[in-house]
């Protein structure tokens, strides 16, 4: 799998858990907190999904990720 899938099936699951937000202009750099006004609860619902999304599972104690580039890059680690 590339990153452009991975970073593809990414915005698909941010189109679900935020209806609402333009996702437009979202790219590798785009903050996931600033950029996407993404709250703790959030992270943890787009974690599971993300591991549900893309049949994998991301270890305890990894932290938290900054950027959208972060998310792919943690999910090609795994997969």
């Amino acid at each position: 799998m590339t990153k452009e899938q991975v970073f593809d099936g990414l915005k698909e699951v941010l189109t679900v858990l935020r209806p609402h937000t333009d996702l437009t202009g979202v790219d590798y750099e785009t903050e996931l907190v600033r950029g996407l006004g993404i709250d703790s609860l959030t992270m943890m619902l787009l974690s599971l999904a993300v591991e549900e999304k893309f049949k994998m599972r991301f270890p305890d104690g990894q932290p938290m990720p900054v950027t959208v580039g972060d998310v792919c890059e943690n999910v090609l680690k795994e997969l």
